[in-house]
């Protein structure tokens, strides 16, 4: 009798663990967003989902992407979400994605002027983001700066080692606002804004969220981010402000159940979470703030949150050009890298020497001088590839190795790196001598 009864016991055992797997299980999530953003849909999923268990794994938008690639023979992870568009087009692309429609249904088809989701159902916006200008108020007042409100504010000499970014390799967040800047302005002058704000930053940091965690400590006063960031300090008591330049964008934070899901059945129930009214919901918590992509929920949102759906300047904003920026993904983050991040000191002190030189000629302007910083800030902006050069196929080849960079990689970082510090160091020797000719 005891052995049936605990043979009976077994068999039930069996048949919840069978129940329990297919009706829930853990559902793997790999995603840049930190612990703040995925700890409350976390707990709201596994509340609203009984038998879900969500496991989250952060990882760098770059790295994720290149996780879920390698990863593609012996799939572990059922979702990538994240906030780069241009990431989910490469994945798409690759073939690394599911197709899924959603049943959570009356959604915008577009925020601003951007598509809300993929066209061919293969990842869905959630949230909207924009990119721009966050700033300490109280840093700025005991340094006497006025808050910057577009990206040429920033190349102005008061702000020289008062500002902070992600290295855009590290961040899809801040590559996003690399490249819309460089599609707002022209590959050119794109780039020239780039590097004359190179020359003022203080840091670059590793992960996006390196940066709000420097202007809400003050350790710096202004801060390249994605707009929540603010928004989350604000709601956090910090004293902090928050402009969207004129060039700028606001696209869907995405996303997409990963080809081969372990878990599908979880994976699209997560989906559907976070398309839900409570799922959105959670997007207004302090600690979050982002957009809603369902403009309903903005009747509880707090005031003066901006809503894209009824503000006219997000109507006027860039329209970024996705494919543009997933050809050029790769080569915009090692020239960023290679120009900027890796030859900061080099830009800083042709930066310095510029702004003493055009100081002088402020007080007492001379033609040769002025000539001489003319040229000083030409090589500075110069570039090693031109726009067509960085879309091109050979260029897209020879960064196609994945974690193991290619020689041809490697070549062309060596040398846009020489480039770098040698026009730094000859725009930092035109400015001296301008300097010494007003002196």
């Amino acid at each position: 009798m005891l052995k049936s009864i605990a043979a009976t016991m077994l068999m039930s055992a069996a048949m919840i663990i069978t129940a329990s797997a297919q009706n829930g299980g853990k559902v793997t999530v790999v995603t840049s967003f930190s612990k703040d953003v995925t700890d409350p849909f976390k707990a709201g999923f596994e509340a609203s989902n009984p038998g879900f268990t969500l496991d989250v794994q952060n990882k760098s938008t770059s790295s994720g992407v290149k996780y879920v690639d390698e990863t593609k023979s012996n799939n572990q992870v059922d979702l990538f979400w994240a906030s780069a568009p241009d990431a989910f087009e490469v994945l798409k692309g690759r073939s690394l994605l599911n197709k899924f429609t959603p049943s959570v249904t009356g959604l915008p088809d577009k925020v601003g002027s951007y598509p809300v989701n993929d066209p061919d159902s293969y990842y869905f916006g959630f949230a909207a983001s924009g990119y721009g200008i966050m700033s300490n108020d109280r840093y700025l007042e005991a340094n006497n700066l006025t808050k910057p409100v577009e990206w040429s504010d920033l190349t102005r000499p008061e702000y020289y080692d008062h500002i902070a970014i992600a290295a855009p390799s590290r961040s899809g967040t801040t590559h996003l606002t690399i490249e819309t800047i460089l599609q707002g302005e022209g590959w050119d002058q794109g780039w020239a804004t780039l590097k004359n704000i190179g020359g003022n930053l203080q840091q670059v940091t590793e992960r996006s969220f390196g940066v709000p965690d420097a202007v809400n400590s003050g350790q710096t006063g202004i801060g390249i981010v994605i707009d929540f960031f603010a928004f989350s300090a604000q709601a956090s008591g910090f004293p902090v402000s928050f402009s969207y330049p004129s060039v700028t964008t606001v696209v869907p934070a995405n996303i997409g159940v990963v080809a081969n899901a372990p878990n599908q059945a979880g994976a699209e129930a997560f989906v559907n979470y976070l398309l839900s009214e409570k799922g959105q919901a959670v997007l207004l918590e302090p600690a979050i703030r982002r957009l809603p992509i369902n403009p309903a929920s903005y009747a509880n949102a707090p005031e003066g949150f901006p809503n894209p759906f009824k503000d006219a300047r997000f109507q006027t904003m860039l329209v970024f050009d996705s494919d543009t920026s997933k050809k050029r993904t790769d080569a915009v983050d090692a020239l960023y890298d290679q120009l900027i991040s890796f030859q900061l000191d080099n830009l800083k002190a042709a930066t310095r020497a510029i702004h003493a030189a055009e100081k002088a000629l402020a007080a007492n302007e001379q033609a040769p001088a002025r000539a001489l910083v003319n040229e000083a800030r030409a090589l500075v902006a110069a570039m090693p590839v031109s726009a067509d050069e960085a879309v091109s196929q050979q260029l897209r080849d020879a960064f196609s190795g994945g974690k193991e960079k290619t020689a041809r990689q490697a070549e062309l970082e060596q040398q846009w790196a020489a480039f770098a510090k040698e026009k730094y160091s000859a725009a930092k020797a035109k400015a001296e001598e301008a300097l010494a000719l007003v002196n």
